[in-house]
């Protein structure tokens, strides 16, 4: 009964996390449509508002994948790797977003009068995400209560 009650907190925090998240990403992308946007081109208060809402969905993504598993299911390898992978893309792509902003990047002060989003930071941007994507998958997948992971059938075991 507790358990119960404890997963639908879960999926609840969950859903509420996912939607403030895509309303968060949303409304940063869509900010020049929305006249919402205060610089020309994308700012930066709409890269941090974008970083914000993913990484909301990506808290999401785990706190959902969580409350399917069960309560005594053991920790895996792949589920810690999947964790510490998605948590490594978010922050390839808070530096990726921000690079300008702390030097790094290819538009920096005092030569450009205010930071820039281009094609290199865009690209570290889907690669975040890409990374994150994956450490979602490799923990959704992970064995939770079962005995072996599902992805474990990719691998031939021939032992005849």
């Amino acid at each position: 009964m507790k358990r119960d009650l404890v997963t639908r907190i879960e999926v609840v925090f969950s859903l509420v996390l996912a939607v403030i998240g895509i309303v968060l990403s949303l409304i940063s992308l869509g900010a020049e449509i929305l006249g919402l946007d205060l610089t020309p081109g994308f700012g930066i208060v709409q890269m941090f508002q974008l970083l914000l809402g993913l990484t909301l969905l990506t808290i999401a993504g785990y706190v959902r994948i969580h409350s399917l598993r069960s309560s005594d299911a053991p920790r895996s390898l792949q589920a810690d790797i999947g964790i510490r992978l998605g948590a490594t893309g978010l922050v390839f792509a808070y530096v990726s977003g921000i690079s300008d902003l702390i030097g790094i990047g290819t538009h920096v002060q005092p030569s450009f009068g205010r930071p820039f989003v281009g094609p290199l930071q865009l690209g570290g941007l889907l690669v975040g995400v890409l990374m994150i994507t994956a450490g979602l998958i490799l923990y959704m997948t992970s064995r939770g209560s079962r005995q072996t992971s599902s992805l474990e059938s990719l691998l031939k075991n021939d032992k005849a």
